[in-house]
């Protein structure tokens, strides 16, 4: 099976002050082990780069080229499937975004999800199941899965 990565997951993974970094390495052997693969789109990486550069979200970010190394690894990684939005998954992102009324602070999520929909991948790991839930079609891993809490409330 292809497990689609977020861009949540990947920082998890990457950064290892991160509450949920244990969690995220285990998770990618767990996947690994089980002779699963990782699907990875080119806007999870560039906003991984914003994200783990960005010194207001963490006290010691990456430098812009650590950054950029770390993304690389991933791209490059054996265990990587490549997927790119296409002309369907385009069709989808902006169908699902009027079907759903969706706002602007989804956009990202919402292409990424159809991105991954339309090359066939119904797992993802990601730290936001309720950015993915809304399609009903997709089975999310997420730290409170693995640590049995309850999800948050709106």
């Amino acid at each position: 099976m292809v497990r689609g990565l977020d861009t949540t997951f990947l920082v998890e993974a990457e950064v290892a002050g991160h509450p949920h970094h244990a969690w995220a390495r285990a998770e990618l052997d767990a996947v690994l082990s089980r002779g699963d693969s990782f699907a990875i789109a080119p806007q999870v990486l560039a906003e991984f780069i914003h994200v783990v550069t960005d010194p207001k979200r963490f006290s010691m970010p990456l430098g812009p080229e650590q950054a950029l190394t770390r993304a690389e690894t991933w791209w490059q990684a054996e265990e990587v499937v490549r997927v790119f939005p296409s002309d369907d998954s385009c069709c989808l992102f902006l169908e699902w975004m009027r079907k759903y009324e969706l706002g602007r602070k989804r956009i990202l999520d919402t292409l990424l999800a159809a991105t991954y929909y339309a090359h066939g991948i119904r797992s993802i790991l990601s730290s936001n199941a309720r950015d993915y839930a809304v399609f009903g079609c997709f089975s999310v891993i997420c730290p409170a899965q693995a640590t049995r809490r309850p999800p948050k409330s709106s």
